[in-house]
């Protein structure tokens, strides 16, 4: 339980010791001195700068982004400066909301500096599509511009484009709402591509926390302004990481505390300088002795957390009634729980074998019913008259419960995916899910006549098997022709509408029956007709509906006794001289 200190502490040294920040804010500090006019000039509207420098140490790129520093910070303590521009109005950005997340925010002063360079930047996101290490950095609201930018990146490029991809802020403000940090976090490493570094005596990061903010800290309001991705602070004591963000939002509301508690009203208009901080930093010793822990720490984990605080600087805010141990051991318990929710992520590939030795036993199972009624019936009537009968419906009874279980999950977290990712792993898992959904389908309706209910599709049928079913559609999957019969019936439905028919069946047979409903029992006799050989024209079901005790063939004596030897349809003749051979 360690692992919070040494992921912290060591993320930051691996950080530090690097030349990627100094390359990142050297070019910065290059751009910066072009826009040093704008500062000395502030009738000219607030703008955003930007430049692409070549990063030699990895053969790749810097595109840096800047905006006047001072007339940033002076904007931004603007009362107007603080809004929130909503889903419908930063379109650019739509592909961040999902069905289960559709109330994502953005700053929205950074969004219309990203929208003031957006057809600039469509044409420079073309020219990045290769393996070429790409950095994208910016300072203050230009850090904001650059990790809009970066999600541009994230959202166009295929994973393998995006893998040497890292986007650097220097000391920027918030950038959108809990909907904006949910949508980060839904999409599998994403924000392991922020890096933000700030300086505990920067107060352009606090700046878009409000008094709603502060006193819903521990809410998830939609309103209120949420980190994402990795933050770097660094301090006079040295520097850590954090990424659970409501331990973020809290240090940074923390140290933007003391910005507006003090005395000197300049303190707040200060342009932090970076480069400095980073050359302090790289010298500055970082592990701290753990004889300093105070006795309320109860674990290993609250230690390294505490440690982590003194390096960010926090240790210094005690004599603001900064409780450090308490701020500790919360962050330590919210780490925990961040942990156990990574665990409990959904990855499909993990249960490959137990779908495999699952969906092998139903083959088998159904392989062994030819002998008898045929899959469906076999288990439907199922009469175990043997242990090894009962031992074999009992293991069919738990591989259908586990196929089911896993396609119900999976359906459910593919479909809260944003758009993008959900139709890659909808597309992976096609082929995999239409096998599930005609193999298991049958068991479900099987279950479901077998209580005496009626009306499967509109009543019975779980929603994930309409959706299985949506997916094959919107691929437009067009099967190949077939020339023989299928092995499995394509219609996983097939049978609720066989078990519909023997239905409409009994009605016709039911005396009591009303005019009314006897007429349209007929009418659905004649469209199951017309379905049936639809399907055995094109050879979609299975031989197996031919067995003799099977439900098909039982309907179809009752209904040729109803109907009478004068009546004649196509599927009459079929049934008389060609069904067999279709077998």
């Amino acid at each position: 339980m360690v692992s919070l200190y040494s992921t912290g502490l060591e993320l930051g040294n691996l950080l530090v010791g690097s030349d990627l920040l100094n390359h990142s804010w050297d070019a910065i500090s290059k751009l910066q001195k072009d826009t040093l006019l704008l500062d000395q000039n502030p009738s000219l509207p607030f703008s955003v700068k930007y430049q692409v420098y070549e990063y030699p140490p990895a053969k790749g790129f810097i595109i840096a982004f800047v905006c006047s520093p001072n007339s940033a910070v002076n904007h931004l303590q603007e009362e107007d400066f603080r809004e929130l521009a909503p889903s419908d109005a930063i379109m650019s950005f739509d592909f961040l909301c999902t069905k289960s997340n559709s109330s994502v925010s953005l700053h929205k002063a950074a969004f219309t500096l990203f929208a003031s360079l957006e057809n600039e930047l469509s044409l420079l996101k073309q020219q990045f599509t290769s393996h070429q290490p790409l950095i994208v950095t910016g300072h203050c609201l230009g850090g904001s511009v650059a990790s809009l930018f970066t999600l541009w990146l994230l959202d166009s490029l295929p994973r393998y484009g995006v893998q040497r991809l890292l986007c650097i802020t220097f000391g920027s403000p918030l950038l959108g709402n809990n909907g904006f940090q949910k949508a980060i976090s839904e999409r599998s490493a994403w924000s392991s591509y922020f890096l933000h570094v700030v300086s505990d005596k920067d107060p352009i990061p606090g700046f878009l926390i409000s008094d709603h903010n502060a006193s819903a800290a521990t809410l998830t309001t939609p309103t209120c302004y949420m980190p994402f991705g990795i933050y770097l602070f660094c301090s006079e004591s040295g520097f850590s990481c954090f990424e659970e963000p409501q331990s973020i939002l809290e240090l940074l509301m923390i140290m933007s505390s003391r910005c507006a508690e003090s005395q000197n009203p300049n303190n707040c208009s200060q342009v932090i300088d970076y480069g400095h901080i980073l050359e302090h930093l790289r010298s500055k010793a970082i592990c701290r002795g753990i004889l300093e822990l105070p006795d309320s720490i109860g674990n290993p984990l609250q230690a390294g957390t505490y440690l982590l605080l003194e390096a960010a600087g926090v240790g210094k805010l005690q004599q603001e009634n900064v409780d450090m141990s308490y701020l500790a051991i919360n962050i330590a318990k919210r780490t925990e729980v961040q942990a156990k929710h990574r665990q409990n992520v959904f990855d499909p590939s993990k249960k490959l074998s137990t779908l495999k030795k699952s969906m092998s036993y139903l083959e088998w199972y159904m392989k062994n019913s030819l002998e008898e009624a045929g899959y469906y019936d076999k288990y439907k009537l199922r009469r175990s008259r043997s242990r090894d009968e009962i031992e074999s419906t009992e293991q069919l009874i738990k591989h259908h419960r586990t196929l089911k279980l896993f396609w119900k999950r999976m359906v459910a977290e593919v479909e809260n995916m944003p758009w993008k990712e959900g139709r890659s792993l909808r597309k992976r898992w096609l082929y995999a899910g239409t096998n599930y959904r005609r193999m298991v389908e049958p068991l479900d309706i099987a279950e479901y006549y077998g209580r005496g209910k009626k009306d499967y599709i509109s009543h019975g049928r779980s929603e994930h098997y309409k959706l299985l079913e949506e997916w094959l559609t919107d691929e437009n999957f067009h099967a190949y022709q077939r020339t023989q019969a299928s092995s499995l019936t394509v219609d996983s439905c097939f049978w609720a509408y066989v078990e519909e028919a023997v239905i409409s069946c009994e009605v016709l047979k039911d005396r009591q029956s009303s005019a009314q409903d006897q007429e349209s029992a007929r009418e659905n006799l004649i469209k199951f007709e017309q379905y049936v050989m639809d399907m055995i024209n094109n050879f979609l079901v299975s031989p197996e509906i031919f067995l003799p005790q099977s439900s098909f063939m039982r309907w179809w004596k009752e209904y040729c006794r109803l109907v009478g030897n004068s009546y004649t349809s196509t599927l009459i003749n079929f049934m008389k001289d060609e069904f067999r051979r279709y077998v």
